[in-house]
């Protein structure tokens, strides 16, 4: 009988112990360190990108410690929070593309800033004209870029395949009409980290 309660009470602890913890995500929901489907290595490497840009976020402003959050998923980047207003959420977003072995960058910080119809009218028709030339360039793979554009400076994330590519990026993005400066944040594809597959 004792060794009964005893087998039972070890079958118990095993497979309790292999659960894991319980930790909230960005989706507010508990998720099992345990059922992670990334392997040890790309947790490690998310941990160290969601505290170096953490880091780097401190080191611009200090209030970006309490009103921004990040969070790294597999080298994919989630901002969220709010600022004063749209440029310090571009530069948010450079800062986050500039992350070493970042794979994608999703921005859902919010403006406290009041709305401007006329300059948000010109800023959306610069960003559909370069979003039209990158489609009809050939030489352009347009869906791996982000383009936002802010008192008319177009920012501009995401991966290019070759050197080339993205200097056929930022060509296209100063041939736009009344575009007064162009940030890049695109990375070549060989600089990425390895994922496993």
């Amino acid at each position: 009988m004792k060794s009964r309660i005893f087998l039972v009470t070890l079958i118990f602890l095993i497979f309790t112990g292999c659960v894991g913890i319980s930790s909230k995500g960005i989706f507010g929901t508990g998720v099992s360190v345990a059922f992670d489907p990334r392997s040890l290595g790309t947790q490690i490497d998310d941990s160290v990108m969601q505290k170096n840009l953490a880091a780097r976020l401190a080191l611009r402003d200090k209030i970006y410690l309490i009103s921004v959050s990040t969070k790294v998923l597999d080298g994919r980047i989630f901002v969220t929070g709010k600022v004063d207003d749209p440029e310090e959420k571009l530069q948010i977003t450079k800062l986050a593309w500039e992350t070493k072995g970042v794979r994608s960058v999703r921005n859902d910080i919010t403006i406290k800033e009041s709305f401007n119809f006329t300059q948000s009218a010109k800023d959306l028709l610069i960003t559909s004209q370069l979003r039209a030339a990158l489609i009809f360039n050939r030489q352009i793979k347009a869906t791996n870029y982000q383009i936002d554009t802010y008192k008319k400076k177009i920012f501009i994330y995401g991966i290019s395949l070759t050197v080339d590519e993205k200097k056929e990026v930022i060509k296209e993005a100063k041939e736009i009409l009344d575009v007064e400066d162009v940030i890049a944040s695109i990375v070549l594809v060989e600089d990425l980290r390895i994922q496993k597959n």
